[in-house]
């Protein structure tokens, strides 16, 4: 165990493979979501440092968005893509200190990391893996906002505003529901953890993940890395593609997808009734067929039993009223997504 995960241990934190599930009341934990504060870590996120003298020309011809727009107290969604215009993976980004930040969940860092610097060549750029020395936590709540500010002195107050203070960098999400990441050296994260602690029910990974899917905000895991054009999870919803900044890796698709016209997959949010859980990559049919119309994109226990899920499909197939979305026979009960697509 790393210190940090000893420390969550002494906290009540329960792990799986390295990840905390819970910190003892999993289900007290799930009925909390969106309705009190919750504090969650989010070590099962890592964090890619590109920096040097090119770092930002070079991210620039790597990803979906126009980097340059990243000043140190903004940051966006990102997609970085194949030749072919396929997600290799989705990221948070900002600039941090003179460094770019990518965020994505941690079992990508090294694929990602070790791709990354294939492309590098003469470019004067670094690319450092810094999960371990960035530690990230997670703050949801009606008052998430309010407890920031009384205990730091200052809190962003717009989706995707970053502000750097003396015990930690604060982030806040697109979201309704006041929503935040904070980033803290070592030695400053348990002193800010046992603070926020005080008025704040403690969470593992699925609860987040539950927030996250509320809002809408897809991932791509090893399970999924290469399955969808950008527009297919709605990173253009999310603004996470630029149309005008110029080439990168998979641009051509990807514009060629926007300029054609409506998009013909989407990622929609449905609950699904169910014991047993889905997982990425998982297929999803029209009730009575074989054919795979599309797959699980993300999924989390849902309050209510059951799981809330973002589901990647061909959207014809929604056209049919008598015809159900199916998951190994149970069926999707489609929900509003929080934004708009095209």
């Amino acid at each position: 165990m790393t210190a940090w995960q000893t420390f969550l241990s002494t906290q009540g934190a329960i792990f799986n493979e390295g990840v905390v599930q819970s910190f003892g009341q999993a289900q007290v934990e799930l009925q909390a979501a969106g309705q009190q504060n919750i504090l969650a870590d989010l070590s099962h996120i890592g964090i890619l440092e590109i920096s040097g003298e090119d770092a930002v020309t070079f991210l620039q011809g790597q990803v979906t968005n126009d980097v340059k727009q990243l000043n140190g107290d903004t940051s966006q969604y990102a997609g970085y893509c194949t030749p072919k215009g396929r997600l290799l993976a989705l990221f948070l980004a900002f600039a941090h200190a003179d460094h770019l930040h990518l965020q994505m969940p941690a079992e990508l860092i090294a694929p990602i990391m070790k791709r990354l610097k294939m492309y590098v060549m003469r470019s004067k750029v670094s690319i450092v893996d810094k999960s371990a020395d960035i530690l990230c936590l997670g703050l949801a709540g009606p008052s998430a906002d309010k407890l920031l500010q009384n205990l730091l002195g200052a809190c962003p107050n717009e989706a995707h505003a970053l502000i750097t203070l003396e015990q930690a960098t604060l982030l806040r999400l697109p979201d309704a529901l006041p929503r935040f990441l904070i980033f803290a050296q070592a030695n400053q994260a348990e002193n800010l953890w046992q603070a926020l602690a005080n008025d704040a029910v403690k969470a593992g990974k699925p609860v987040w993940d539950y927030l996250e899917i509320q809002s809408g905000i897809p991932e791509v895991v090893s399970a999924t890395q290469e399955a969808f054009v950008p527009q297919m999870v709605n990173l253009d919803a999310l603004n996470g593609i630029n149309f005008k900044k110029g080439c990168y890796t998979g641009q051509e698709i990807v514009a060629r997808t926007h300029y054609l016209g409506k998009i013909k997959r989407r990622t929609l949010l449905a609950h699904l009734e169910s014991n047993s859980s889905p997982q990425a990559g998982d297929n999803l049919q029209v009730e009575g067929t074989e054919e795979v119309i599309g797959q699980i994109v993300r999924v989390a226990p849902a309050p209510q039993g059951g799981f809330d899920v973002l589901a990647e499909i061909r959207l014809e197939c929604l056209e049919d009223d008598t015809k159900k979305v199916v998951w190994q026979d149970q069926a999707l009960a489609f929900k509003a997504l929080p934004y708009t697509l095209a």
